[in-house]
């Protein structure tokens, strides 16, 4: 069973992450704690009581494919029905299509309850969504005007086709075709592969937004534009009519998330799909990032959900479950497992890396949010630097986590935990895909260090770095005994995330490339370790005294991350900045000769 920790997700939200600096601005003046309270509580409940019952039967029905017709799993269809009815489709997209308006930081603490409730489900809604904004920021208004609000609603659905069998994570090697029509529209041939949602029977219409070249666009990336191209087209009075020349030709059979039809998508088996060009021609992969971006949050917090729905049930099961005497305890008979030291020392452990994963996912959406509704050109600037900077640690260290959580809930359950019937196994199936898709999370540490690090000439990064000192400085000053050494440890991490950042920014500026690249992935876990590692002493921080039960858990995770975790970063700064040499060196061609 799945509980939604609404105490938890509601505090990370407005005390860490700065939710009630949102309500402060004129767009949000209107979002009450008590509003905030109302929509937490029914998604928990929703999610509880509606997908989460759902999630094993995904996982073992599946989603199967039958003369290019894709049915989901029972119950899928009726629980995306009461889903859209509920209206979580369009919770922060904007009032004039339909939706709520409300920031990304709610929906992104809904997003967490709905992927702990079932990944596989949560995944086809979250594309909708990044749909719904690349249309909204790019779109012609007459494309707005036929598609926004049946996106919004939920009642039809999103894609994002990007991939090809020989174009995974380089764009540069699409060959998909667009040629112009002479009417306005183009028609679309190709082949793209790993479709998500790409085919179902959840809704009668699925609008597919497809990268692809014309016939005389440059090469690389810079040729590629984007066009939405409809399952069914819609008829001038919003009906639908004829099917598009745009078939599914088949589902993958997957290591996890079942539930999910991950289909091989055909485009143009009759003379080519029609399709509508969104943005301006050769730009599509700019128009494609606005919907990735937020995509990759997103998926940040697939990797939260299912970390959460594993510690939840690890829990539940060491404390069932009884196995030996654990030191100290009186009485007969065996001692519940949580009671022994090394459990206590793994729960903690996913405890403390789901409360990370939390923090980190919830101030990238701050940033996000932050930047949408800066007043100043200033502000702006400021906050879509920190989004950029951030996006790939929210994407990469939490679906790292949700692995990581995953499997130790496996080892929790001893045995059991490797048969099916328990579900753990499930959530570690599930949560292996999140650190590939989505650009996987080697592609977030390239990112990270030669476009994110170099920004403002590498004073936004040294900005950070110095926001967390202070924080850092806030726990040494506070005389809290329960803390321990957790202010120096915070500092020593700082320092060693220092040291790094300023070997990367000299490598970047010297031209020196390839050392870079070698590190760039300790680099990542090391600026997100410590950044988890500040955001967790914040918490304890900011929770009151008359809050004695809440302040002592939370300065337990603080402290226990600060000293279980925190000492991981020295060797990762050393990792990062002594261990270019040796890999650069490595020659897999000459083991293959």
């Amino acid at each position: 069973m799945y509980r939604a920790p609404i105490e938890e997700i509601a505090f990370t939200l407005m005390s860490v992450c700065g939710l009630d600096d949102l309500q402060k601005t004129v767009v949000h003046s209107e979002l009450g704690d008590d509003l905030v309270s109302a929509i937490l509580t029914e998604a928990g409940r929703f999610t509880a009581e509606e997908i989460a019952p759902l999630n094993s039967i995904g996982d073992k029905h599946g989603a199967s494919f039958s003369d290019g017709v894709v049915t989901t799993a029972p119950g899928w269809k009726e629980l995306y029905q009461n889903w859209i009815q509920g209206g979580w489709n369009g919770l922060s997209a904007r009032a004039e299509t339909g939706g709520q308006g409300l920031p990304l930081m709610l929906n992104t603490a809904a997003l967490e309850m709905w992927n702990s409730g079932s990944m596989a489900f949560a995944i086809g809604p979250t594309l909708t969504m990044g749909a719904i904004e690349a249309l909204e920021k790019h779109a012609s208004e007459e494309l707005k005007g036929t598609y926004l609000e049946k996106l919004v609603s939920g009642e039809w659905m999103g894609t994002m086709n990007l991939t090809e069998p020989q174009a995974g994570s380089d764009l540069n090697a699409l060959t998909a075709k667009a040629v112009p029509a002479g009417d306005g529209t183009y028609k679309i041939s190709g082949q793209k592969i790993f479709i998500t949602y790409g085919e179902h029977d959840m809704t009668d219409n699925i609008v597919h937004l497809v990268l692809a070249r014309l016939p005389d666009a440059p090469a690389g990336t810079k040729g590629i534009s984007l066009f939405l191209v409809p399952k069914c087209f819609v008829l001038e009075d919003g009906s639908l009519g004829e099917k598009n020349d745009v078939r599914c030709a088949g589902v993958e059979h997957k290591l996890g998330i079942h539930g999910s039809p991950t289909c091989t998508m055909v485009y143009g088996d009759e003379g080519g799909a029609t399709g509508w060009l969104i943005g301006e021609e050769n730009r599509g992969l700019a128009c494609m990032f606005t919907m990735m971006n937020n995509a990759r949050l997103a998926v940040g917090v697939q990797g939260l959900g299912v970390a959460e729905r594993a510690y939840q049930q690890a829990l539940s099961y060491a404390l069932d479950r009884k196995q030996g005497r654990a030191p100290g305890d009186q009485g007969e008979g065996m001692s519940p497992i949580a009671r022994h030291p090394d459990i206590k020392r793994t729960l903690l452990a996913m405890r403390t890396r789901t409360q990370v994963a939390r923090a980190i996912c919830y101030a990238c959406a701050h940033a996000i949010d932050m930047s949408n509704v800066a007043e100043t050109p200033e502000d702006s600037a400021f906050w879509t630097d920190r989004a950029g900077l951030l996006t790939p640690l929210a994407k990469a260290i939490p679906t790292d986590f949700g692995v990581e959580v995953a499997s130790m809930g496996v080892q929790i359950h001893g045995g059991m935990g490797y048969i099916e019937e328990t579900g753990a196994a499930q959530h570690l199936r599930d949560s292996r895909i999140a650190p590939i898709y989505e650009g996987t999370n080697s592609i977030q540490a390239m990112d990270l260090v030669m476009r994110k690090l170099p920004m403002s000439d590498g004073q936004h990064v040294k900005g950070f770095i110095a926001e967390l000192r202070g924080i850092a400085d806030q726990v040494a000053l506070s005389n809290r005994p329960e803390f321990g050494p957790t202010g120096q440890r915070l500092k020593a991490a700082i320092d060693a995330l220092d040291e790094a950042t300023e070997w990367m920014l000299s490598a970047r500026a010297d031209n020196r490339k390839a050392e870079a690249l070698a590190g760039a992935t300790p680099y990542l876990r090391l600026a997100g370790l410590t950044f988890g590692g500040v955001l967790l002493a914040k918490g304890a921080l900011k929770t009151g005294a008359e809050n004695s039960n809440a302040l002592k858990d939370r300065t337990l995770l603080a402290r226990s991350f600060a000293e279980t975790c925190l000492c991981e970063v020295h060797a990762l700064n050393s990792d990062v900045t002594s261990s270019a040499e040796v890999i650069l060196s490595f020659d897999p061609e000459a083991l293959a000769s």
